[in-house]
């Protein structure tokens, strides 16, 4: 069932008239030829959705699964010249570091069952002259089921370039095979088509993003908290996957960067600067201002020591994740901890942000930053449990 094969490996057995002439009575349901077509018919149906049913059972097994790294055609492969490497985890458990060999971009490994994929940590040493990676996807495949997962990037890996991060953490999502290729009994991911570039909102450079106005912003809060809430209001059998839901396109990651990228005042000419950075110097803001004891209120000093806390404690992360990667952290951080809306909060009101942000900024919007700190409140009522892979290293 989980290939999807059973009705076409059913019809191949029962096609063999002389077995079960032998093996069963005149009057057996499987040797009625209009009753055997309209079972068989039947069972085309349950290729329709996608199970687990092996996958969740036989949690135990060993099972080989296929990586393969889908690198820029025109900027990221043939001069790469560092070691690169990969951690696949899913809801069961998790590789560790692989190594690939260098300029075969692919591996092939054997590991207890994984259950269903989640993210991929990606990254390399940093090592040789070329030391800077364009990765389009990555594809992963169990070889036994035949599920194939992609886990969309579109961003460099390496020191100068991008937000300088060295590893990465990709968020998946199970490819439905086309007809074309669910007849491929090949023993590698099916082959997908690579994505442009300019994937709507996700850009290489976070400057070059198209800008949405506070509306659409709004609606993409809006949309990735009601993802969240429709998610634990599921029966837990029938819930998909939270990291998706937090990290993934369009998730609360997402959402949040496109509020704080609204009226982010332009950087100089050859220097990006990111959102991770506004975050840096408002730390430093809160903390000089806790030292000179400039508190207004209780409230006030304890939502800065926890933003502060989480500050120091991604920083000092032995990860290279970069910029982007830790932002996504502390989002993920902040989810959990029921944060998010404090935050939201003490940075409306940081002089940071006035100095970083243009007036029409939805941050200074004080309307907009009050309907969005009800609509995270909403978060506060469920238990959000992170994958160990968008928080390792932090002990907090």
């Amino acid at each position: 069932m989980e290939k999807k094969l059973l009705s076409r490996h059913l019809k191949k057995l029962l096609s063999d008239h002389e077995l079960t002439k032998k093996l069963y009575k005149r009057y057996a349901f499987l040797r009625c030829d209009d009753e055997k077509e309209q079972f068989l018919y039947h069972l085309l149906s349950f290729n329709a959705v996608d199970y687990f049913c092996f996958t969740n059972v036989f949690t135990t097994i060993m099972i080989p699964y296929h990586v393969l790294v889908i690198p820029s055609k025109k900027l990221g492969g043939s001069m790469f010249t560092a070691n690169p490497w990969v951690c696949v985890s899913g809801e069961l458990a998790e590789t560790g570091v692989l190594q690939i060999p260098k300029h075969t971009q692919e591996i092939t490994f054997e590991c207890q069952n994984l259950g269903k994929l989640t993210t991929v940590q990606m990254g390399h040493d940093n090592s040789g002259l070329y030391a800077k990676w364009l990765v389009e996807y990555v594809m992963v495949r169990n070889e036994i089921t035949g599920h194939a997962y992609k886990f969309p990037c579109g961003r460099w890996l390496g020191k100068g370039v991008d937000d300088g991060s060295l590893e990465r953490v990709l968020v998946g999502e199970l490819v439905t095979p086309n007809s074309e290729n669910e007849d491929r009994m090949c023993r590698t991911p099916p082959m997908q088509q690579s994505p442009g570039m300019m994937r709507r909102f996700v850009t290489i450079s976070p400057n070059s993003k198209p800008k949405l106005n506070t509306g659409q912003i709004q609606e993409g809060v809006g949309e990735a908290i009601n993802g969240i809430v429709k998610h634990f209001h599921k029966p837990e059998k029938e819930r998909g996957s939270l990291t998706l839901l937090l990290c993934g396109e369009y998730g609360l990651v997402w959402a949040l960067d496109q509020v704080f990228q609204h009226g982010f005042k332009s950087p100089r000419l050859f220097k990006n600067v990111f959102i991770w950075d506004f975050l840096e110097k408002s730390q430093v803001y809160f903390e000089s201002a806790e030292q000179r004891e400039v508190t207004p209120d209780e409230n006030w000093q304890t939502r800065v020591c926890h933003f502060c806390q989480f500050m120091r404690a991604i920083n000092s992360t032995s990860r290279n994740i970069g910029k982007d990667g830790k932002f996504q952290m502390l989002v993920c951080l902040g989810a959990r901890d029921h944060l998010l809306h404090h935050w939201i909060a003490l940075l409306a009101d940081c002089p940071i942000t006035v100095q970083m942000y243009e007036d029409t900024a939805l941050i200074k919007d004080r309307s907009l930053v009050n309907s969005l700190i009800r609509v995270l409140q909403t978060l506060q009522e469920f238990n959000i449990t992170l994958e160990a892979s968008l928080v390792k290293g932090i002990g907090i």
